[in-house]
């Protein structure tokens, strides 16, 4: 991570829903930053704030004040944009859910290339992708297989696979190891670590997991809308 340029920038991001006697604040100067190549847990409890951060900085819910940076380039500062947000999320973001999200009637090759082809990729292009990033995700050989067809490790594999299509400089995961047993949580969490590193993009994940924390580089958690980075796991008594 020689690169000085972050992947992910927030800067004292704040969340607050309604105003006077409804006030309510969902996250409080939350920030983080988040280098090229780095993979980093987000934990926290339910309603501390995490995933009201984690679409703050995937510019999908504009936050009350605080500055966004994506690869250098200013996102958001408060609730102005300063980037087209649908095109600047497809080309600069990667999104995992709880859910692998598939679309039912699409093999696994062509959930991954329509990520591309809406971006103006050739059908041809996109399928050479497609293909190869479910080789290099170990998955190769179900690259006509329906989502029915696949585990849920195997749609989650996918899942990264479409997320790493158009190329992204940040990937947000939330919660995507949720419905998978430890063993397949845990392959995930390390197919994410492996993400980061080989392809160079910051990766955040959201989890309630504690088993695989090892896997990340940093770790930061939320409590009542506060961030506060925490001690390397070696340093943790």
């Amino acid at each position: 991570m020689t690169d000085a340029t972050f992947a992910i920038e927030a800067d004292s991001i704040t969340k607050i829903y309604g105003s006077g006697n409804t006030e309510v604040v969902a996250m409080r100067d939350a920030s983080m930053q988040v280098s090229k190549g780095e993979v980093v847990a987000l934990l926290g409890p339910s309603g501390s704030g995490k995933s009201t951060f984690l679409t703050a900085v995937g510019l999908i819910n504009s936050p009350t004040s605080g500055r966004i940076t994506i690869g250098g380039k200013l996102g958001q500062d408060g609730d102005t944009a300063y980037v087209n947000l649908r095109s600047f999320r497809r080309q600069h973001l990667g999104f995992i859910f709880q859910k692998s999200n598939l679309i039912p009637f699409l093999t696994a090759t062509e959930n991954i290339q329509i990520a591309m082809q809406l971006n103006g990729m050739s059908a041809r292009a996109s399928k050479t992708r497609a293909m190869e990033l479910l080789e290099y995700l170990g998955v190769g050989d179900r690259g006509g297989s329906f989502p029915s067809m696949l585990s849920g490790g195997q749609q989650q594999r996918v899942a990264v696979a479409r997320a790493l299509a158009n190329r992204p400089s940040v990937i947000l995961a939330d919660e995507p190891t949720a419905a998978l047993d430890g063993h397949r949580g845990r392959q995930v969490m390390e197919l994410f670590a492996q993400v980061a590193h080989e392809q160079g993009a910051g990766v955040i994940v959201v989890t309630h997991d504690h088993r695989a924390l090892d896997v990340f580089d940093t770790t930061y958690e939320m409590e009542d809308g506060k961030m506060q980075k925490q001690a390397p796991l070696e340093q943790t008594p």
